[in-house]
């Protein structure tokens, strides 16, 4: 199936895999930030962070508020 130009292709078709961890570390490489410079931004600890990245700990609403935020996406739900 090939699609025209013009046409969105939801997210989840392109990366079936994705998970929010993987979300989360691709936001925070496409910005240039460390695990340690992103947790000082937010105040969640970069083990916080690093166990998020490896869905070893739920991201849960309010921290994917805040790392939205920090990370300059246009909304919090794909961190979910």
């Amino acid at each position: 199936e090939t699609f025209a130009s013009e046409e969105s292709v939801p997210w989840e078709r392109v990366y079936p895999e994705s998970s929010p961890g993987t979300a989360l570390r691709g936001a925070r490489y496409r910005e240039g930030l460390t695990q340690h410079r992103l947790a000082e931004m937010t105040g969640i600890p970069p083990r916080h962070i690093s166990e998020m990245e490896n869905n070893k700990r739920p991201i849960g609403k309010r921290r994917a508020r805040i790392l939205a935020e920090a990370l300059n996406l246009a909304g919090y739900k794909v961190l979910l």
